[in-house]
C-alpha cells in the first residue's frame, strides 16, 4: 500500500547521485573502490573513534562484532527484549544464549538496575540498543561491564548522531555497530559499519568481513570468516549522506518539537522521552497510547491514519514473546517492555515530512480523541 505520508523515507539529492554515479563510471563497483575506505574513515571521525569496517547491513555488523570477541558456544550476551530481533538473531547464530532485561520505564531502552540481576558466570558481553534515536545509560552500563569484566557492543542502529552527556553514542562500548537500511537516519540502502578504538580488534572485524583472509595476503585465509562486504555503490551514497547528517538530525529534534507542541495536550498520549543526560535524534517519533479512560485505541488509531494515507507503526513486540525466542525467557516477566509494545506507535518521521503533514497528522490524533 503506498501511503501519502509514510513514516520513512531517504532524502536523496544531487550529491549523492554525483558520487554513485562517479563509482559506477570508476567501474569499481563491488566492495573494492575509493568511497568504502572514505566512508569508513570519515563515519569513525564523525563518532568520533579511531577505526570503521563497513559491512552489508547492521545485522552483519552485530554478528561480526560478536565472533570478533570470540562470544560463543555456552556464553550468555545480555540484551533488551523490546528491540529489532536481529539483536537475538546474531546472538544465537554464534551459539551463545540472549539474556534478555526489561525496559527502563522512564526512557525505554535496557534498564540497567535489571541487567546485574542476570549476570553469571557464563556472561560474555552486554548489547545495548539506543532504541528509536534516544541513548541507554551508558555510565551504568560501561560500570556494569567493568565491574563484571564484560564486552560491550553497542548497537546504534537507531541513533546515528544521539548523545549521552555531550558524547556520541557508539563512542562507548568496545565495539560498536550502526545500520544504514533505507529507513535509518543516513543510508546506503542496505548496509552497516563496525566502529572500534583498538587497532587489532578492528583488523579481526576486517578479516572475518572478508571471508577470513589477510589483507596483505591475498587467498591465504587465517580464519573461517563471511562475505560481509559492502560495495562501493553503496558507499559512495553514504559518503554523500554523511555530508547531510547534521541537517538530517537537526530536522528530526524539529520535527519532533512540533509534534510535542502539538500532542502535549491530548489525555492518553504521552511523548517520546528526552533525559537530561540525552540528545535523542527520534530516529522515529515514538508516543505512547493510553485507552484506558481516554477513549482512545492504539490499534483503532492506526487503522484511522491508515484510511487517511497516514503511515504509521507499532512498536516492536518485545523478543521473548516471540517462537524462536521464548524457549530464552521462562518463568520471566517483562512487565514495562510488555507495555510499551502494546501502546507504541510510531508516527510519520521523515527528513522530508513538511510542516503542514505534522500538523495534520496531529490534528487527526486530535481528532480520533474527541470521536
Amino acid at each position: 500500500m503506498k501511503f501519502r505520508i509514510p513514516v520513512a523515507e531517504p532524502s536523496i539529492g544531487k550529491r549523492e547521485l554525483e558520487l554513485v554515479t562517479e563509482a559506477v563510471e570508476s567501474g569499481w563497483v563491488s566492495s573494492k573502490g575509493k568511497f568504502t575506505v572514505e566512508f569508513e574513515e570519515k563515519f569513525a571521525k564523525y563518532v568520533g573513534v579511531k577505526y570503521g569496517v563497513a559491512a552489508s547491513n547492521g545485522t552483519a555488523a552485530l554478528h561480526l562484532a560478536l565472533v570478533s570477541l570470540g562470544v560463543g558456544s555456552g556464553d550468555e550476551v545480555i540484551v533488551p527484549t523490546l528491540t529489532f530481533a536481529s539483536v537475538a538473531n546474531v546472538i544465537i547464530y554464534t551459539g551463545a544464549r540472549p539474556v534478555f532485561i526489561d525496559s527502563h520505564p522512564d526512557y525505554w531502552c535496557i534498564d540497567p538496575d535489571e541487567i546485574e540481576h542476570k549476570i553469571t558466570e557464563r556472561t560474555k558481553a552486554i548489547m545495548p540498543v539506543h532504541l528509536y534515536g534516544h541513548p541507554c545509560n551508558v555510565e551504568a552500563i560501561m560500570r556494569l561491564a567493568k565491574d563484571h569484566d564484560l564486552y560491550v557492543i553497542e548497537d546504534c542502529a537507531e541513533a546515528h548522531g544521539a548523545e549521552y552527556d555531550g558524547k556520541k553514542v557508539g563512542s562507548f562500548g568496545d565495539i560498536a555497530c550502526f545500520s544504514f537500511y533505507g529507513n535509518k537516519i543516513i543510508t546506503t540502502g542496505e548496509g552497516g559499519m563496525c566502529l572500534a578504538n583498538d587497532e587489532y580488534l578492528a583488523e579481526k572485524i576486517k578479516m572475518l568481513r572478508d571471508q577470513g583472509m589477510r589483507s596483505e595476503k591475498r587467498y591465504w585465509h587465517e580464519i573461517v570468516g563471511f562475505n560481509y562486504r559492502m560495495t562501493n555503490l553503496q558507499a559512495a551514497l553514504g559518503v554523500a549522506q554523511l555530508e547531510r547528517i547534521d541537517e538530517f538530525v537537526g530536522r528530526k529534534r524539529e520535527t519532533a518539537e512540533e509534534y510535542n507542541s502539538l500532542l502535549k495536550g491530548i489525555e492518553g498520549v504521552t511523548l517520546p522521552p528526552q533525559m537530561s543526560w540525552a540528545k535523542n535524534v527520534y530516529w522515529l517519533y515514538s508516543v505512547l497510547i493510553d485507552n484506558n479512560g481516554y477513549g482512545i485505541d492504539r490499534d483503532e488509531l492506526v487503522q484511522k491514519l491508515a484510511e487517511k494515507g497516514v503511515e504509521t507503526r507499532c512498536f516492536f513486540y518485545p523478543m521473548h514473546i516471540m517462537p524462536p525466542y521464548k524457549r530464552y525467557a521462562v518463568n520471566r516477566r517483562f512487565p514495562i517492555a510488555e507495555k510499551l509494545s502494546s501502546s507504541g506507535i510510531n508516527l510519520p518521521s521523515s527528513v522530508n515530512l513538511t510542516e503542514e503533514e505534522v500538523h495534520e497528522v496531529a490534528h487527526l490524533i486530535s481528532d480520533f480523541h474527541q470521536e
